[in-house]
């Protein structure tokens, strides 16, 4: 899967505050996302992430 930094992921679950698009600010086995509806920010693994990505848009 091709995920780079800049990219907004669409995530099958929905963040408590409303939104289901993140921000990529850093790839790698590791990605740390930021939420676009209220800007928090988590790290995940490649393998989780991949696994939870619905759709990728390139910004």
């Amino acid at each position: 899967m091709e995920i780079h930094i800049g990219n907004i992921v669409k995530l099958k679950k929905q963040h408590p505050c409303g939104s289901y698009e993140w921000r990529v600010l850093r790839e790698g086995a590791d990605f740390r996302l930021e939420c676009c509806g209220c800007a928090h920010q988590v790290m995940m693994a490649r393998r989780v992430l991949e696994k939870s990505v619905k759709e990728i848009s390139v910004k």
